[in-house]
């Protein structure tokens, strides 16, 4: 028999809180709208554990704090409290009085929607009942594994993607209608949202949070987020969240000393200290901050529908030294540098989201070199099933700066992550991190003339699509936004107005078509047999060849990085047989001078490359070709 608390809480709810699996616990905790022994008002429930005493104050009780006394549960460190004949829409805090006898007024960690700000209160809003249409949606995921099919996102800031004039954002209800279309009509299975949950400032982009259970009220309300989600679904894509469990901003309304005391953090400020962001580490080894966060991650999927998380800054987590000066360096009781507590929450994390959610995904933005992220946590791993390969990002981008004449000594960079590439299962990210802070953008760090700086960024996307591993583009990105990102500004839409801009769209969007629809680009992702380079030591004439094989099928990838075109350049070709151009990036359509867009190869009995047959083609500079085999055609 399940014991009772007051106010219709469970026990054994709470104890499985403070135990550290209450992966449910947002039902309860928080503000909810009930019905108590047949009365109509809302329940509070809020863990403060060092509190003296704890008060709600609100709109409905013009904040005085000597009316509405909450009650502390026990041992439990909770306290709880129905106040009668009060609903959604109400504003409140908690006022928290701590042992040394200050008050706080606190926000409400498990709100589901806070005020705009820069108000700072709660309010009170019930997610039931909403008409979600998205069976169909939900179905197909059962049958269909991440690994074999494609993964095209499109990472977008709902702050600046568009807006309406300087802080006049487009709600959740009108990315719907906008966002939606064009990402379907552009091709991408998923849109990757930076982070939604509530934060005071727009320039942390989210990463800075408040309210880790609220939607931003910037773009609207709760339940016009899960329009927004099931309009996604309706069009066949994806929804990713940016999740950030590794810290939260020292706003005095937020975590930070919550009751007087670092429950939420950890007591030793070296630990707990993030001091690259300004922001307060999470105490993983504290039961009730795991059931905390975990919750949180599984709310974001129960309640909204959401098909995965990039979960931020995994390397902040797990090494107690990462982004910290000398003097702040701790270690952990084995006198390493790993956070071991970070290290089993990750674990405990993936094994219950995948445990309620087996579909989904779960993607580290990590750039540590610990091993085994995506494998299971029974073989030891940490149990994501993508990683971020920021490795391979951080070498192409660097070999891809430098002017073409220079780049056979630098060959190496767009080779070696070959070497480690099926090591993990890779996402390969061209993130906002990639074109922000003085990095310029994607288009605007390739060397060269105008027109060389979009053949090259064609060339480019061609090679990134190619390349083993799912994809991600950051918005402005599909058509060559020439400015670096501008979090506070539109994106550069009127570019498109110009040849080679809109030239490039039409590129991206024919590019992430031909991925989609091409099997061998994305079967076989995390199958090192189902590569094979053709050249890969090439460095002098900059021009590498390889191979990705599907399950039925196969394709041919030559990619030139330097500005010598070739009238005949002879490549090896594992079957005799007919080989046809599917992409050329120096197609006329696409802002090049190609004029014929489909051409055909014989196979040749020469010798090439360590294979019986070959085939001549003709090789633009600074350009990337598709080629299909056409098994059994002979014509």
């Amino acid at each position: 028999m399940i014991q009772t608390a007051p106010y219709g809480l469970s026990m054994s709810d709470l104890y499985l809180f403070n135990e550290g699996s209450a992966y449910h616990s947002y039902r309860y905790m928080g503000a909810h709208p009930i019905a108590l022994n047949g009365v109509y008002g809302v329940r509070f429930a809020v863990w403060a554990p060092n509190a003296a005493e704890v008060h709600i104050v609100g709109s409905f009780n013009d904040w005085d704090s000597g009316i509405h006394a909450m009650e502390r549960i026990g041992t439990t460190g909770i306290w709880a409290s129905f106040i009668a004949g009060i609903g959604e829409g109400e504003t409140y805090k908690y006022e928290i009085t701590t042992p040394s006898g200050e008050r706080l007024l606190k926000a409400d960690p498990y709100a589901f929607l806070a005020e705009r700000r820069p108000l700072t209160a709660s309010v009170i809003t019930d997610l039931n009942d909403f008409p979600w249409r998205d069976e169909r949606w939900v179905n197909s995921k059962e049958g269909r594994s991440a690994y074999t099919n494609p993964l095209l996102v499109y990472e977008v800031h709902a702050g600046s993607w568009k807006t309406k004039g300087k802080e006049v954002f487009l709600t959740y209800d009108e990315l719907a209608s906008e966002l939606v279309p064009y990402a379907a009509e552009m091709g991408y299975t998923h849109i990757e949202l930076m982070p939604l949950a509530e934060h005071p400032f727009d320039q942390s982009w989210g990463y800075q949070i408040t309210g880790f259970y609220a939607p931003s009220s910037r773009f609207g309300r709760p339940k016009q987020l899960m329009h927004f989600v099931d309009c996604c679904h309706e069009r066949g894509i994806g929804v990713i969240l940016d999740w950030v469990p590794g810290h939260f901003c020292r706003d005095d309304h937020g975590l930070r000393l919550f009751d007087g005391m670092p429950i939420f953090e950890g007591p030793d400020e070296k630990l707990a200290d993030k001091p690259l962001w300004g922001t307060l580490a999470f105490d993983f080894s504290k039961n009730e901050v795991v059931s905390f966060l975990i919750s949180n991650a599984v709310y974001w999927m129960e309640m909204y529908h959401i098909d995965g998380l990039r979960v931020d800054a995994v390397a902040s987590m797990i090494n107690l030294h990462m982004d910290k000066p000398r003097e702040q360096y701790t270690w952990n009781k084995l006198g390493g540098t790993d956070n071991l507590d970070a290290l089993r929450f990750l674990k405990r994390l993936n094994e219950t989201v995948f445990h309620y959610f087996p579909h989904t995904l779960m993607l580290a933005e990590d750039s540590s070199a610990w091993p085994a992220v995506t494998s299971p946590t029974y073989l030891g791993g940490l149990g994501f099933n993508f990683k971020w390969n920021m490795g391979w990002m951080n070498d192409i981008l660097r070999y891809m700066s430098h002017d073409p004449a220079d780049r056979p000594q630098y060959h190496h960079l767009i080779t070696f992550s070959l070497l480690y590439a099926f090591s993990e299962n890779y996402l390969l990210p061209l993130s906002h991190d990639e074109v922000v802070h003085g990095k310029r953008s994607l288009l605007n760090k390739m060397p060269g003339t105008y027109e060389e700086k979009f053949a090259q960024l064609r060339l480019f996307y061609g090679y990134w699509m190619t390349h083993p591993g799912k994809k991600l583009l950051f918005m402005g990105g599909e058509w060559g936004q020439f400015d670096e990102w501008k979090d506070a500004e539109t994106l550069d839409w009127m570019l498109l107005d110009y040849d080679l801009h809109g030239k490039m769209k039409h590129y991206v969007q024919t590019l992430n078509t031909l991925y989609v629809s091409e099997p061998s680009l994305w079967e076989r992702d995390c199958d090192a047999a189902a590569f094979q380079w053709i050249d890969v030591h090439n460095a002098q004439q900059s021009i590498i060849s390889f191979i990705r094989y599907g399950k039925k099928r196969f394709s041919i990838i030559v990619a030139n990085f330097s500005r010598t075109g070739y009238a005949s350049y002879r490549i090896g070709v594992p079957e005799a047989g007919i080989y046809r151009t599917i992409m050329n990036s120096d197609d006329e359509r696409f802002g090049g001078y190609e004029t014929q867009h489909s051409l055909k190869f014989v196979s040749e009995n020469v010798a090439w490359h360590g294979y019986n047959q070959s085939i001549s083609l003709h090789l633009p500079p600074l350009s990337f070709q598709l080629l299909s085999y056409d098994l059994g055609d002979t014509h």
